[in-house]
């Protein structure tokens, strides 16, 4: 428990035994209710103050300096064919943790305060969501189950096949592709709306490919629009 969650246990604690003792003790001096008035006050104006001085020390020590939210769009085919993360439930809809996620909606989600830009990397993002990605290995928990690619496998075809990752980044209006060497560190564009935020392809194909023709939805959109331009 860290200690934000201790001040507001131990305050909510406080607050609730003063309370039952203002209930039970039905006739009380003028002496009880100045104490009890004064004992409920503190710990509510320690834990506001607490949380309010850890807000701004935690976004002075942040990369960001504050909150952020940035989007990343990305599709991953394994041997030609599409597939997807697990679909998120419960109330918060969303897999991973607060600040780094995704909805169901094949987009990387970081919202909040950042404190080192490896917490958002490629990498991270497939850990938080009950994965793993390092070079040549890929592991996503889909709604059929586990799926893993790892380079030197098979595909239904008895091809052996590498996992590739690729990336669209817009910048002034342009946009470029290039494939990432070490994709599992890569950190995304500080970019809230898609584009200019990146968009990013993994592939496992038995096709070694320096460009992939596979594209977000969101950039073939734009493109389309003349909102960005691609020279291929």
């Amino acid at each position: 428990m860290n200690a934000s969650n201790q001040v507001l246990l131990g305050s909510g604690i406080i607050l609730v035994v003063l309370l039952i003792v203002s209930l039970l003790k039905k006739e009380q001096s003028e002496g009880l209710k100045t104490f009890l008035f004064w004992s409920m006050v503190f710990p509510v104006a320690f834990a506001t103050i607490f949380l309010a001085m850890e807000t701004v020390i935690e976004n002075q020590q942040s990369v960001t300096k504050g909150p952020v939210h940035w989007h990343a769009d990305f599709l991953i085919y394994r041997c030609g064919q599409q597939v997807s993360l697990k679909d998120p439930r419960g109330l918060s809809n969303k897999i991973g943790t607060a600040v780094l996620h995704e909805h169901g909606d094949e987009r990387i989600h970081v919202e909040g305060t950042v404190e080192k830009y490896s917490d958002v990397s490629l990498g991270e993002f497939f850990e938080v969501v009950g994965g793993h990605f390092e070079d040549g290995h890929l592991q996503i928990p889909s709604n059929e189950g586990m799926i893993e690619m790892t380079n030197g496998q098979s595909c239904p075809d008895g091809q052996i096949a590498n996992l590739q990752v690729f990336l669209y980044k817009t910048e002034n209006g342009i946009v470029t592709q290039s494939r990432l060497d070490d994709p599992a560190a890569y950190i995304m564009s500080p970019e809230s709306t898609i584009p200019p935020g990146d968009c990013v392809i993994f592939e496992f194909t038995p096709e070694t490919k320096d460009r992939t023709e596979l594209m977000c939805r969101f950039y073939k959109i734009a493109i389309s629009k003349g909102e960005v331009q691609y020279n291929e």
